[in-house]
This record gives structure tokens, C-alpha cells and sequence, in this order.
């Protein structure tokens, strides 16, 4: 089957004449540049040494798709070099996956281990020159300087993970993305194969996890919580079959794909197929009502108990712990997906499991008396464990979400951190071996625009915050460091319903994550970076790949006015020969067509009014790529200097506490996490100091409330006064949470008084506190999100 499926049409090429800088992503260990060059011409020779076979044959299929050039592969004889020919010669090498590729006038020749010649290949094709598309048909020079590259990866483990649970993906499409990921000398693919909303894996022994669990009858709309249900059967499975033609399809490119089966939460499909999984297997799926599909509605009423989830979030209803039957399923799934995946890792999640089921069943009662736990939490490491000795006895490796460090790690676990990186350096304190993938920067489902043009889960990870990452926490020393195996991207898909949606999410930023994991740390240069990454993005066009261009927009930065009286906001665009243009209203909605009377913009933007402030790039007189617009509310506290008791969550850090006095009041939720600030648990106490005495008489606290995703709104809000900043008075409380906005549940809490005299103004946002039985993530911390203190 030919392996490169990236592009399915030829091109027409302009002549192209190749630059002496390379350009190469991820950056080398060592390049040493000659003087001359070679040209690779049709009818090439490439002679291979049996293990290299498949780089070899993996090389002549990118030269015959992308540049018709046909290639005569001949397995090496030991002899001499000729002329005109090119040779994967495998070798002894100090590191694994290294490889020299030596590009001399005459000849080229790869050498290394086998992975070490894949990943050189990989370095050789992007010596090879891009091609301008043309309309004519043209002759292209293959031409590539005379050089020595030296060459090896930082870490062992360069992950990328795909959840197909929520989101079904085309085989075709699985295999375009094990592309992505060699073409970036990654080595890992995180297959994410059940889920509540999809079971996705054929299990021939349990027939119904694809008949049933695999389909669900609705999907919500618009983000979560959403606007109802779109009333339209979603789903989709890999055969046995179709799953073995991908593992090969990937290891013939040096890739391990490590499968998930999701435990012991994130279980609806498989309950639904086969109600025993749950404790109470009698009792009905909770979808909401704004949620559920019409078809679902019917089932219920037709006595229908379990169901494919249709929304997103978190589910009480999880595999049970406390019956054996659990177990003997799980260990027969296990069974067959370690029959079809060769790879040493077996991936269990572990991660969202509510307990509140737990607490209410007696099977899962009884087990804890019999096995002497302490509390649910020591349930799911019991469970966890029991997994684990089963999976070590087949010969397999266990690997599970942070959550597994709860209650008691199991013995030979490997922990991915993605809850930021405490869990990590834990875990790597605890000399287990640990894969870093905190949501902030590597989880891909993230925005990388803060220009949104389609809905995300929210959060914000642009490349620049993704090529700046380090995967080991400067809290380790050299010891611990070397229990941190690697790190990898997550890709969930709640938001991601088409192949097309997971490619712009996916680039460029994989070019950033490639070389924070590949190259050495002291070769990370981030301009260096950004020289190459343009001659990336036209291999990508080459590829016919749909990548995002969020790289090119306008950056808008909100920061205080020198003198603290309204806020600056500043402006900044990569297209050195384009203008920027901006345009203000006080009032009212702005588009494109209004740029072209707009003004040029030569120096950040005082703000000291409530305004609606736009810019886009113009060429031509032309509109160039999405404006960048934000609403300013200027009130008394607007840009004032502000001071925080306590610090927020570094996952949810906004600009840190300027975020509450920038002037913007966030009306899109989740999808602008930068403009809150979050809390775990944690009360929110701020003072702001006005600059002279001011009569005041309002107080509003602009927060959110999305229980699915453990936020929740204040318990209350509180506000002091002073004249010096030490002694405060008590002006007012409430409890009076007001939604502004329905489906998003954004909302405010005001504390009005009567007109009072201030210069300092503290502010006491608590914590709900613990989450309410019943509710997802029942039994821990609340999160607090608090996006601005408005003061009239």
C-alpha cells in the first residue's frame, strides 16, 4: 500500500532555486555545510540495507507523489559507492534513533540505527526544494547543498494524541495523521479509542460495544452546554482488520500507537451496550433535557435505561467497582487490544472518574471493607492497580492520566500529567516514569487564535507558547529529570467534527512541539524558529495541508495606562509590508467594509472611554485575513493599579491580575480563558487602589458558572473601603448570582450601597467550596473564575 497518502493530486512546478540556508524543523543537532551540491535526477538509485527497507521504500514514494521522480530500490551488497545514488546503510550508534546524512557531490548516504535512518529520510526531504505552484507545467531542479548532519532526539517519548471517541475519523485519515506525525520526527500516536459519547474499538467477544456503544443518536450545538441537540446519529468503529493494516501502516514508519481504554470513567458507550458495567444498571442515563436527542427521548420512554452519551462533560455513571463481572470484561477487552497492538504501553485513563456512584453502591461498599480502603479514592487506585498487575502479566506497560496518583500509585505505572505539571513532578519524585502533557500549552483542542473563527473548547495555546515549553519542571533535579520520559499534544475532538477541523488544530503548532522535543534545549532559538517555520507553511501548501495562519495575526495586547487612567491597547502584526488599519465606535457592531476609511495605525491606542475598537491588516486597499476587535467597559477601576492576597491557578493565569481591571468583560465564556483568572478551591481577594478619593456606590464582579466543568459560581462576594490601604470597612454582600448570558452562564454579582468616599477598594470573591454530591467532580474543589471587577 503506498504510505505517503498526503496528497492525492499532482502539482504543476516553477523552476526553484535553492537557498544555502537550511531550513530544516526540527533543528538539527549539528549541520556542517560544504561547497558543492548534488541533484537528484529520475531513475535514481537507492540502495538500502535490509532493516532500512522500509525508509527506503518510504523515500521513493514521496519522490515519485511529490516530484515524479521514479527510483530503483537494491538492497546493498557491501560494496563500494556509486555515483548518482543514495544510501540507507544501517550502523552502530552511541543514541538511539541517531543518524549522519552526508550529502555529497556524487552521492548521498544516511547511516544509523533503523529508527535513526527513518528520521533521516525525514531530514532529506526537507532538503529538497518546495515548488512554487504554477499554472504551467515546469522543470524543477531537485538540487540539494553539499552537507553533514548529525543528528538525535532529546527525548525517547514524542507523542501526539487523537480522540476518536467524540468525533469518529475515516481509516484514511488515521493514516494521514501517522504521516503528520513521522513527517515530524515524532514517535508516539495516543489512539484514544472509547469514550461516553462513542465506543470506537470491534471487541469480538462483546459484539454490542460497536452495534450499540459505537452510535449515539445526537449530538449538542454550539459549545457546551449548547443550544439543544442537532438530532443527527453520529458514530463509527475500526474493524480488527482495519486496525491491523494501521499498526502496520504506522510502524512502517517507526510509530507506536498506544491504545486507550478509558477506565474506570468516561465509560457511557460500553455501560450502554452492556448495562452490568454500571452499579445501578437500572437507573436511566441523565442526559438534560436541553440535551437528549429526540430519538433517545423515545428509547427512555420506551424503557430504554442506558444510553451513548450526546453531550459533553462528565458522567456519574462509571464502571463499577465492586462487581467482578467489571473486571472479567475489562480483562477480556484487554485481552483482545494487547493481541492487536504490539507496542509495549497500554493506555487506561484513569482521569474525571466521579466517586458518587461509589458512595451508593454496596457491591462498591463491600469492597472497600473487604479490601481495607479508606475511600473511594483508594477504590480507584484498587482498581487501577488490579488493571495494572493484569496488564503486566501479558507484558505490557500501564499508562494513565494523572488521577492514577490518587489514592496510591500503581507499582510500575507510567503518569501523563496534563493536569499542568504537579502530577508529573510527583509522580517523577516518586522515580515513576512520567509523559508531560499539561492542557497549558500542548492541549491542541485549545485556541490558537485569539481571533476565534470556530467554536473550541477555549483556552489559548498559540505556537509561541507551544515552542516555549519544557517538558522537564525546573522543580526536579538531575536525577528526578531523568524520569521524564518525553511529552506529547492532545487533540480531543468534542469541537473537531471533520478531518479538515483536526489538520488546522493540529498545524503548525506540531512543527513547535517537534523541536521542543527533538532538538537539543540549547539549540531552542524561537526567531531562528520563525525563519524556518515560513518555509514550513509552504511545504504544508505543497502538502495540500489545511494548517492555521493565526501565526499572521494581529496581536492585540491590553496593558495599563502609564498613569493608570484607561487602558493602552497595543498592536502588533508579523506582515512587516502590510498596514494596519483600525477603526472605533462607541456603540454598535463593525465590519470589514468600515476598515477602508479606517486609520493608520502608527502607536498603541490610549482607551479612557467605553468603546469597540477593530483593526485588520490591508494590502492593496484590500482587507487581508479576520479583524481582531474587543469591547472596552471603562469604569473607576479601569487600569487602576490592583494587588492579589493570593495567586491564581497557573493554568488559568489571564494577565495575571490586571486580567480583573483591563476593561473587558467576557461574553464568550470558556473559548476566552485568558480573560479570567482562575482559582482551585481558593478564595479570590483583590484590592484596588483608585489614586485618590473617589465616591463610589457599585461593585460588580463579572464571573462564570459551568458545573460540567467544575466551575462555579462565588458563594458570595463581598466589598471594604479604606482611605490608607490597612484599615477596611465592610459596605456590602451578596449571594445573588445574575446570568448574563444563557447557555454560556456568564454571569455577575453586584453589591450596591450607599454612596460612599474611597481610595482603596478590596474585593472578596469566596470559593463555592467542595462540589455537592450529585454533581460532575462531586467531593473536590471548586474552581473559581473571575474575569473583571467593574466599580461605579
Amino acid at each position: 500500500m503506498m504510505r505517503i497518502i498526503l496528497l492525492a493530486t499532482l502539482f504543476m512546478f516553477s523552476v526553484y532555486t535553492y537557498a544555502q540556508e537550511i531550513k530544516i524543523i526540527p533543528q538539527p543537532v549539528e549541520i556542517k555545510m560544504g561547497s558543492g551540491s548534488y541533484t537528484i535526477k529520475n531513475q535514481l538509485q537507492i540502495v538500502y540495507d535490509a532493516k532500512a527497507k522500509s525508509s527506503a521504500e518510504f523515500l521513493s514514494q514521496y519522490l515519485n507523489r511529490f516530484y515524479k521522480v521514479n527510483c530503483k530500490l537494491t538492497e546493498s551488497s557491501g560494496q563500494g559507492r556509486d555515483a548518482k545514488t543514495i544510501y540507507l546503510l544501517v550502523g552502530a550508534v552511541d543514541k538511539k534513533e541517531a543518524y549522519q546524512l552526508d550529502v555529497k557531490q556524487n552521492n548521498i548516504t544516511i547511516t544509523g540505527d533503523e529508527e535513526g535512518i527513518f528520521r533521516g529520510v525525514q531530514t532529506l526531504i526537507q532538503l529538497l526544494p518546495v515548488p512554487v505552484q504554477s499554472s504551467q507545467p515546469q522543470i524543477i531542479k531537485l538540487t540539494i547543498p553539499q552537507l553533514t548532519i548529525t543528528d538525535y532526539p532529546r527525548f525517547a517519548y514524542r507523542g501526539l494524541h487523537l480522540d476518536v471517541g467524540r468525533h469518529f475519523m475515516p481509516v484514511d485519515f488515521i493514516k494521514k495523521y501517522i504521516d503528520f506525525i513521522a513527517l515530524h520526527k515524532m514517535n508516539y500516536f495516543h489512539w484514544h479509542l472509547p469514550e461516553d459519547q462513542g465506543w470506537r474499538i470491534q471487541i469480538k467477544k462483546y459484539p454490542k460495544l460497536t452495534e450499540v456503544g459505537a452510535w449515539r443518536n445526537g449530538t449538542i450545538i454550539g459549545r457546551y452546554p449548547g443550544t439543544g441537540s442537532d438530532n443527527t446519529i453520529h458514530g463509527g468503529f475500526y474493524t480488527q482488520e482495519e486496525i491491523k493494516d494501521i499498526v502496520k501502516y504506522a510502524a512502517d514508519q517507526y510509530i507506536t500507537i498506544v491504545p486507550e481504554i478509558e477506565m474506570p470513567g468516561h465509560s457511557n458507550a460500553a455501560i450502554a451496550a452492556y448495562p452490568f458495567l454500571s452499579c445501578f444498571p437500572e437507573e436511566q442515563t441523565k442526559i438534560p433535557a436541553n440535551m437528549i436527542s429526540k430519538a433517545s427521548t423515545q428509547l427512555q420512554e420506551e424503557g430504554r435505561k442506558k444510553l451513548v452519551l450526546e453531550t459533553w462533560g462528565v458522567s456519574d455513571d462509571v464502571f463499577c467497582a465492586g462487581n467482578e463481572e467489571t473486571f472479567a470484561f475489562l480483562q477480556d477487552v484487554l485481552d483482545e487490544v494487547i493481541a492487536l497492538f504490539p507496542g509495549k504501553y497500554i493506555h487506561v485513563g484513569g482521569d474525571e472518574c466521579p466517586k458518587e456512584n461509589w458512595k451508593r453502591c454496596d457491591n462498591c461498599q463491600t469492597r472497600m471493607k473487604s479490601e481495607k480502603l479508606k475511600d473511594e479514592h483508594e477504590l480507584q487506585s484498587y482498581f487501577i492497580q488490579r488493571i495494572e498487575k493484569y496488564i503486566n502479566k501479558k507484558g505490557k506497560t500501564l499508562i494513565g492520566w494523572d488521577e492514577i496518583l490518587e489514592g496510591g500509585l500503581a507499582p510500575k505505572a507510567i503518569v501523563m500529567s496534563w493536569r499542568g505539571e504537579a502530577g508529573g513532578i510527583t509522580a517523577a519524585k516518586q522515580k515513576h516514569e512520567v509523559i508531560m502533557t499539561p492542557g497549558n500549552p500542548v492541549y491542541f483542542d485549545h485556541s490558537q487564535s485569539e481571533n476565534e473563527d470556530s467554536v473550541t473548547i477555549g483556552g489559548y495555546n498559540p505556537i509561541e507558547k507551544v515552542y516555549a515549553y519544557n517538558p522537564v519542571p525546573k522543580e526536579l533535579n538531575a536525577d528526578e529529570a531523568k524520569y521524564i520520559l518525553g511529552a506529547q499534544a492532545n487533540l480531543w475532538t468534542e469541537y473537531i467534527k471533520n478531518p479538515k477541523k483536526v489538520e488546522y488544530m493540529l498545524l503548525p503548532r506540531l512543527s513547535a512541539l517537534s523541536e521542543v522535543l527533538w532538538s537539543p534545549l540549547e539549540k531552542k532559538d524561537w526567531k531562528g524558529f520563525e525563519k524556518r517555520l515560513t518555509e514550513q507553511f509552504k511545504r504544508y501548501d505543497f502538502w495540500k495541508a489545511n494548517y492555521s495562519k493565526a501565526y499572521f495575526d494581529i496581536k492585540a495586547t491590553i496593558i495599563p495606562a502609564t498613569d493608570n487612567k484607561g487602558v493602552i491597547w497595543k498592536l502588533e502584526s508579523k506582515q512587516n509590508s502590510s498596514s494596519i488599519k483600525y477603526i472605533s465606535h462607541s456603540a454598535g457592531m463593525i465590519n470589514s467594509s468600515g476598515f477602508a476609511n479606517g486609520k493608520d495605525y502608527t502607536t498603541p491606542i490610549l482607551v479612557n472611554s467605553s468603546m469597540i475598537t477593530a483593526a485588520i491588516i490591508m494590502q492593496n486597499g484590500k482587507a487581508i485575513g479576520n479583524p481582531v476587535s474587543q469591547t472596552f467597559i471603562i469604569n473607576k477601576a479601569t487600569g487602576k493599579k490592583i494587588f492579589l492576597a493570593g495567586e491564581a491557578s497557573p493554568n488559568y493565569p489571564g494577565d495575571g491580575a490586571f486580567t480583573l481591571v483591563n476593561g473587558v468583560q467576557n461574553e464568550k465564556g470558556l473559548a476566552k480563558s485568558k480573560e479570567f483568572l482562575g482559582f482551585s478551591g481558593s478564595n479570590c481577594e483583590a484590592i484596588i487602589n483608585l489614586d485618590s478619593i473617589q465616591l463610589i456606590k457599585k461593585v460588580t464582579v463579572h464571573t462564570i458558572r459551568q458545573t460540567g466543568s467544575w466551575i462555579w459560581r462565588p458563594l458570595t462576594v463581598e466589598v471594604f473601603i479604606s482611605d490608607n490601604g490597612k484599615d477596611f470597612t465592610s459596605v456590602g454582600l451578596t449571594d445573588d448570582f445574575i446570568v448574563k448570558k444563557a447557555g454560556l452562564e456568564t454571569g455577575k454579582m453586584i453589591v450596591s450601597f450607599d454612596e460612599r468616599e474611597t481610595k482603596f477598594i478590596k474585593v472578596i470573591v469566596t470559593n463555592w467550596g467542595e462540589i455537592p454530591a450529585g454533581d460532575p467532580g462531586a467531593g473536590k474543589k471548586a474552581w473559581l473564575f473571575v474575569d473583571e471587577i467593574e466599580v461605579n
